[in-house]
């Protein structure tokens, strides 16, 4: 464990420090002052000065004054840590379903039974706000569409090789391995991802470390499990997740033992990045070598 999360584990082990920084993140402005959260915790100002003290040493926090006011908020480095042990906070947000569904039936009607895609819009709704993910109108609508891609693909055959990558969180190991391929494949193969228990969001180290290599996340985001990406894989990667995965024939399993990156530093993420590219890398030779032997 690096000192940065050890420091997190000390500070949030007490739960007066905890509430404080789940008060200071569900504030309006992001930041509290010290009074504020005596008023809101039933304490004193020096006992909750004690405790900012011990998360400004411990970098949990960052310390702004302005004229006679000092205000305290979430240190940006720390915040990864923070969510991992408090969770995120929760958010709410107005979803035009109606919209969604109207817009996804002009894409997908031709293909996709209109009632079925109203039922996948809701039910995609459903899972991703019990995630606490922001967004969640156009995530609703991407995750949505990729699952309609899957219902029609699964219907399809002159589609190119699909590949579905599972970690519980499908917010690093997964999401390591999907930015590599298809930075690596583009259209040559469909990739898609998807967590047995998923987080709010793709970890800021998973992003930074793909980024060094050239790879983007763009605008991918922890989805759930579902049955009809299982259904549309030819190849289905696992990454201690355990046996989340309904089996079905014809389809290839494979279950990857990689080091979980949830929160290490970047320095260690960059090894598991390395061994997940190489592992890839072998997976997209097998893959066009199939391919070949196939179009013979």
């Amino acid at each position: 464990m690096d000192a940065g999360t050890d420091a997190a584990l000390t500070s949030l082990g007490d739960p007066t420090r905890a509430r404080i920084l789940s008060l200071m993140r569900s504030s309006p402005e992001g930041r509290a002052l010290v009074g504020r959260l005596a008023t809101e915790l039933g304490l004193r100002q020096p006992t909750v000065s004690h405790h900012m003290k011990t998360l400004l040493a411990d970098g949990i926090v960052t310390r702004e004054p302005q004229g006679r006011q000092v205000w305290y908020s979430v240190a940006p480095d720390a915040a990864d840590r923070v969510d991992a042990i408090l969770g995120r906070p929760r958010q709410t947000a107005s979803v035009d379903l109606d919209r969604l569904a109207t817009d996804l039936v002009a894409r997908f009607g031709e293909r996709v039974d209109a009632d079925q895609i109203r039922e996948v819009i809701a039910d995609s709704h459903a899972r991703l706000s019990a995630t606490d993910a922001p967004l969640l109108a156009s995530r609703t609508f991407s995750f949505a569409a990729s699952r309609l891609e899957a219902l029609a693909a699964a219907d399809s055959t002159a589609t190119p090789p699909s590949v579905l990558f599972v970690c519980v969180q499908n917010a690093g190991r997964s999401q390591l391995a999907a930015g590599i391929l298809r930075h690596l494949a583009g259209d040559a193969v469909t990739v898609r991802t998807a967590g047995s228990a998923p987080t709010a969001d793709v970890r800021s180290t998973i992003v930074a470390a793909l980024d060094e290599i050239g790879v983007s996340i763009g605008d991918e985001f922890p989805k759930p499990l579902t049955d009809e990406a299982v259904r549309a894989a030819d190849v289905v990667i696992t990454m201690g997740c355990g046996d989340a995965c309904p089996i079905y024939p014809g389809t290839r399993y494979l279950d990857w033992d990689l080091e979980d990156p949830v929160g290490k530093p970047l320095a260690a993420v960059r090894g598991i990045r390395d061994d997940i590219d190489r592992r890839v890398r072998e997976l997209l030779a097998e893959l066009r070598s199939a391919e070949k032997v196939n179009t013979r």
